[in-house]
Protein backbone atom coordinates (compact mmCIF):
# COMPACT_ATOMS: atom_id res chain seq x y z
CA UNK A 1 0.00 0.00 0.00
CA UNK A 2 2.80 2.42 0.87
CA UNK A 3 4.64 1.51 -2.34
CA UNK A 4 1.66 2.50 -4.46
CA UNK A 5 1.43 5.89 -2.73
CA UNK A 6 5.14 6.46 -3.21
CA UNK A 7 4.82 5.70 -6.91
CA UNK A 8 2.01 8.25 -7.18
CA UNK A 9 4.04 10.88 -5.31
CA UNK A 10 7.09 10.22 -7.49
CA UNK A 11 4.95 10.43 -10.63
CA UNK A 12 3.44 13.74 -9.54
CA UNK A 13 6.89 15.12 -8.73
CA UNK A 14 8.20 14.06 -12.14
CA UNK A 15 5.27 15.66 -13.93
CA UNK A 16 5.68 18.89 -11.94
CA UNK A 17 9.43 18.95 -12.59
CA UNK A 18 8.92 18.28 -16.29
CA UNK A 19 6.31 21.04 -16.37
CA UNK A 20 8.78 23.55 -14.94
CA UNK A 21 11.42 22.39 -17.42
CA UNK A 22 8.89 22.87 -20.22
CA UNK A 23 8.06 26.37 -18.99
CA UNK A 24 11.79 27.17 -18.89
CA UNK A 25 12.31 25.97 -22.44
CA UNK A 26 9.29 27.92 -23.71
CA UNK A 27 10.59 31.00 -21.89
CA UNK A 28 14.00 30.62 -23.49
CA UNK A 29 12.38 30.44 -26.92
CA UNK A 30 9.73 33.15 -26.51
CA UNK A 31 11.15 35.91 -24.30
CA UNK A 32 12.56 39.07 -25.85
CA UNK A 33 16.12 39.57 -24.63
CA UNK A 34 19.03 37.68 -23.16
CA UNK A 35 18.22 38.75 -19.59
CA UNK A 36 14.65 37.50 -19.68
CA UNK A 37 15.77 34.25 -21.29
CA UNK A 38 18.46 33.78 -18.67
CA UNK A 39 15.90 34.36 -15.93
CA UNK A 40 13.58 31.72 -17.35
CA UNK A 41 16.36 29.21 -17.79
CA UNK A 42 17.93 29.70 -14.39
CA UNK A 43 14.78 29.88 -12.27
CA UNK A 44 12.32 27.47 -13.86
CA UNK A 45 15.02 25.14 -15.15
CA UNK A 46 16.62 24.86 -11.74
CA UNK A 47 13.29 24.24 -10.05
CA UNK A 48 12.29 21.61 -12.60
CA UNK A 49 15.61 19.78 -12.38
CA UNK A 50 15.57 19.97 -8.61
CA UNK A 51 12.07 18.52 -8.30
CA UNK A 52 12.95 15.68 -10.68
CA UNK A 53 16.10 14.89 -8.68
CA UNK A 54 14.06 14.89 -5.49
CA UNK A 55 11.65 12.46 -7.17
CA UNK A 56 14.65 10.24 -7.84
CA UNK A 57 15.64 10.52 -4.17
CA UNK A 58 12.13 9.53 -3.05
CA UNK A 59 12.02 6.60 -5.47
CA UNK A 60 15.52 5.24 -4.79
CA UNK A 61 16.06 2.72 -2.08
CA UNK A 62 19.85 3.09 -2.11
CA UNK A 63 21.36 5.65 0.27
CA UNK A 64 24.09 6.53 -2.19
CA UNK A 65 21.58 7.47 -4.87
CA UNK A 66 19.60 9.58 -2.41
CA UNK A 67 22.76 11.37 -1.25
CA UNK A 68 23.85 12.10 -4.82
CA UNK A 69 20.38 13.33 -5.79
CA UNK A 70 20.25 15.71 -2.82
CA UNK A 71 23.81 16.86 -3.58
CA UNK A 72 22.70 17.56 -7.15
CA UNK A 73 19.78 19.67 -5.93
CA UNK A 74 22.09 21.65 -3.66
CA UNK A 75 24.57 22.07 -6.52
CA UNK A 76 21.82 23.41 -8.80
CA UNK A 77 20.56 25.81 -6.14
CA UNK A 78 24.04 27.17 -5.47
CA UNK A 79 25.38 27.45 -9.01
CA UNK A 80 22.43 28.47 -11.22
CA UNK A 81 21.80 31.93 -9.68
CA UNK A 82 25.50 32.76 -9.53
CA UNK A 83 26.17 31.70 -13.11
CA UNK A 84 23.08 33.57 -14.38
CA UNK A 85 24.22 36.72 -12.60
CA UNK A 86 27.75 36.46 -14.00
CA UNK A 87 26.45 35.85 -17.53
CA UNK A 88 24.06 38.81 -17.27
CA UNK A 89 26.88 41.06 -16.04
CA UNK A 90 29.14 39.98 -18.88
CA UNK A 91 26.37 40.45 -21.45
CA UNK A 92 25.64 43.96 -20.17
CA UNK A 93 29.30 44.95 -20.16
CA UNK A 94 29.85 43.88 -23.78
CA UNK A 95 26.88 45.93 -24.93
CA UNK A 96 23.67 43.88 -24.81
CA UNK A 97 21.05 46.28 -23.51
CA UNK A 98 17.69 45.29 -22.05
CA UNK A 99 14.70 45.36 -24.39
CA UNK A 100 12.14 48.18 -24.46
CA UNK A 101 9.87 46.32 -22.02
CA UNK A 102 12.41 46.87 -19.26
CA UNK A 103 11.29 49.95 -17.37
CA UNK A 104 14.32 50.57 -15.15
CA UNK A 105 17.97 49.88 -15.95
CA UNK A 106 19.29 49.51 -12.41
CA UNK A 107 22.61 48.12 -13.56
CA UNK A 108 23.60 51.08 -15.74
CA UNK A 109 25.69 52.96 -13.16
CA UNK A 110 27.50 49.89 -11.80
CA UNK A 111 28.31 48.16 -15.07
CA UNK A 112 29.94 51.09 -16.86
CA UNK A 113 31.60 53.39 -14.34
CA UNK A 114 33.27 56.50 -15.68
CA UNK A 115 36.84 56.02 -16.80
CA UNK A 116 39.37 57.70 -14.55
CA UNK A 117 41.90 58.39 -17.32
Amino acid sequence: MIGAWMDIIVGIMLVVGAGFALVASIGILRLQDVYMRMHAGSKAGTLGSGVMLLALAVHASDGGVVTRAIAGVIFFLLTAPVSAHLLATAAYRVGYRPCALTKKDAFKAEARPQDKD
